[in-house]
């Protein structure tokens, strides 16, 4: 039986859900992951910036969005020492303007996951995947980056069937 990791980026706080702003507890990308944990049995770890963007969204945009611009590498409040003894790590986050949170990016260039398999899944607002499996593919390419799981964030609680069939 292989071992799994569930590696996610999420954000609780004000986010953009439905078309209008709204105040999370959890974040909608961690609700999938704790999800994935119960699914899988997986060892979970939260992906978090050693400084984290703002609580408001509009000000949360604007620091995410220059990272992005910056191909900034946030470092992290944490980081596993190893990932030697997964096979499958499921790497989760929203999408952020068609990829995925830089501090994923700063994550997935800590570890060689040569012989992994990776399954990607996002949360989001319209603009499914993206380009982020792609990314994942350059940044890991010698793992297995198999077909992502994507769902609206504000469908999250009601996708566990769906969940449930794809990992």
């Amino acid at each position: 039986m292989s071992k799994k990791l569930v590696a996610f980026y999420s954000r609780a706080d004000e986010n953009y859900v439905s078309g209008m702003l709204k105040n999370l507890d959890i974040g909608n990308t961690e609700v999938l992951a704790c999800m994935i944990k119960e699914l899988t049995g997986a060892d979970v770890f939260k992906i978090e910036q050693e400084i984290p963007y703002s609580k408001g969204y509009n000000e949360c945009v604007e620091e995410a969005r220059e990272d992005q611009r910056k191909d900034a590498r946030p470092k992290l409040k944490k980081n596993l020492e190893s990932i030697d003894k997964y096979d499958v790590i499921y790497v989760g986050y929203p999408n952020y303007w068609n990829t995925m949170p830089m501090a994923v990016f700063t994550f997935l260039e800590s570890f060689d996951f040569a012989g992994k398999v990776i399954k990607p899944f996002c949360t989001h607002e319209g603009s499914g995947m993206g380009s982020s499996a792609k990314d994942i593919k350059k940044l890991c390419p010698n793992a297995k980056v198999e077909s992502g799981f994507n769902v609206y964030g504000s469908r999250v609680n009601s996708a566990k069937k769906d969940l449930e069939k794809w990992v």
